[in-house]
């Protein structure tokens, strides 16, 4: 039987602005199996990015709870949901997130700076993944000299370099032009192949395809969990 990575039971989330409350997640109850690869799409508004910080261990919710392991996440300190996050979770952002005067090698291994790995097997890991994801050659560059794609391709290296089982991605593709972003989303499909669980947020359809799990959002619930994309309008409020 498939073991559960992520459990959310009944999440909310709530904002307050200027006096004002407004409802990001409205009740979000959802599973995520080990070695699945799941999308959650939506528009902008629509509580993705909210849920995949409170996944990520950045955001607590305002009632709810999230396991990921079988691990409550906010049950534990500040000090251990920080461990829990090295170990257990890569991450990447639309932005790369890269720190512009290190190059890809540095930046790969900064997830590495707080292991007790030696200087020599740090860089041996970071040329690994680098390799991987096709940075072979460029490793020594920094983020200003590379394409976009491949700054995204270190953000990717970066989030996988201490081998965390669960990989979380914030619209990934978001900077990226149609052909790049869909070489990246094959580098995705690649590493869920060798086992990776990956959970990504996203508003473009085309994504999904390379996923096996849809999940539709609209104003903060969840509106459609299946195999294939449905469409936005067809979400209604539970």
């Amino acid at each position: 039987m498939t073991e559960v990575l992520i459990k959310a039971d009944s999440l909310k989330k709530i904002y307050k602005s200027f006096g004002d409350e407004v409802e990001a997640l409205r009740g979000v109850s959802l599973e995520i199996y080990k070695g699945e690869s799941v999308a959650v799409m939506g528009h902008s508004g629509s509580g993705k990015s909210t849920l995949l910080s409170i996944i990520g261990g950045l955001n607590p919710p305002s009632a709810g709870r999230i396991e990921i392991d079988g691990i409550d996440l906010y049950a534990l300190s500040q000090e251990k949901r920080a461990d829990f996050r090295r170990e257990y979770l890569g991450f990447v952002f639309q932005q790369f997130q890269l720190i512009p005067y290190l190059t890809a090698m540095e930046n790969v291994m900064l997830p590495l700076t707080t292991t007790s790995y030696s200087a020599k097997r740090k860089r041996e890991m970071a040329e690994y993944v680098l390799t991987r994801v096709g940075l072979e050659g460029k490793m020594n560059r920094l983020p200003n000299q590379m394409s976009g794609g491949e700054q995204e391709r270190v953000a990717i290296a970066r989030a996988i370099v201490n081998e965390p089982p669960l990989i979380l991605a914030d619209e990934p593709t978001g900077s990226l032009d149609t052909k790049t972003g869909q070489e990246i989303m094959e580098l995705f499909h690649e590493l869920n192949s060798e086992g990776l669980t990956i959970l990504m947020v996203t508003h473009n359809p085309e994504n999904t395809a390379s996923m096996g799990r849809t999940i539709s959002m609209k104003d903060g619930r969840l509106c459609a969990d299946q195999a294939e994309v449905v469409p936005l309008a067809a979400c209604k409020a539970r």
